[in-house]
């Protein structure tokens, strides 16, 4: 289980928002403020099911004008891992 915890990491491609920024007036503020989230998942090196759901911070590229970058927000989902982990737990 401590493999859920290295989930984490992709979350911190939510940061990517923050050097190629994506244009305010494109709709979806609120879920590229889930890119806050890619920070929670550094706490996956010693909490591996928090460190699951940073993954949700990858989820802040959704709908980022350059379609590479917004193919990235769907290793986002990988943070349902760490919801079912802590359930479990």
């Amino acid at each position: 289980m401590q493999w859920a915890g290295l989930l984490g990491l992709f979350g911190l491609l939510g940061l990517i928002g923050l050097k190629h920024k994506i244009p305010s007036e494109t709709p979806g503020g609120g879920v590229r403020l889930l890119g806050l989230l890619g920070f929670i998942g550094l706490a996956g090196f010693w909490i591996a099911p928090l460190g699951a759901c940073g993954a949700f911070g990858a989820l802040s590229l959704w709908n980022h004008p350059k379609p590479r970058y917004a193919r990235l927000a769907h290793l986002g989902f990988l943070g349902l891992v760490g919801v079912l982990l802590w359930l479990v737990r």
